[in-house]
């Protein structure tokens, strides 16, 4: 039997997406992310708040740079990957993040209009019922003619 490594969040942004460039300018953008859950626990409200490291690649990370912000709204699907490095000081450390594949910014139209007014720049498709609430969606394209992984 095949596994599978999918993971989808709906959360907001801890932070503004940093940009950086590899070799051969490849961009890499990361942010955490924050869900939350709310239950009731003797009669009192708790919300519990997970944060989850994302990281986008190529052009998924420059169209997050330009259109993502602290505090917006996004759906992201992608998948779990944890890795090791060697810190300052020589020590092995783990670290597990969230790859993304694609992501939507969810939230109200007015959340996709630039200070002047103007609608952004990207294809915006209704997400509910209701004309107030959009959703932009965003993938990471391949570069194989297919579409293929294999």
């Amino acid at each position: 039997m095949s596994s599978v490594n999918k993971v989808i969040l709906v959360g907001h942004l801890g932070k503004d997406p940093e940009l950086r460039y590899l070799d051969g300018n490849v961009s890499v953008a990361s942010f955490p992310l924050a869900t939350s859950e709310t239950y009731n626990k003797d009669g009192k409200k708790i919300e519990q708040t997970e944060w989850h490291n994302i990281v986008m690649w190529r052009g998924l990370a420059d169209v997050a740079a330009k259109y993502l912000s602290k505090g917006r709204l996004v759906y992201i699907e992608g998948k779990l990957r944890t890795r090791s490095y060697e810190d300052k000081e020589g020590i092995r450390r783990y670290t597990t993040e969230i790859v993304a594949e694609s992501f939507n910014i969810l939230g109200r139209r007015t959340d996709f209009e630039n200070p002047s007014g103007n609608q952004a720049n990207a294809n915006t498709s209704s997400n509910t019922t209701t004309q107030q609430e959009q959703s932009v969606d965003f993938k990471e394209n391949d570069d194989e003619e297919d579409g293929l992984p294999f």
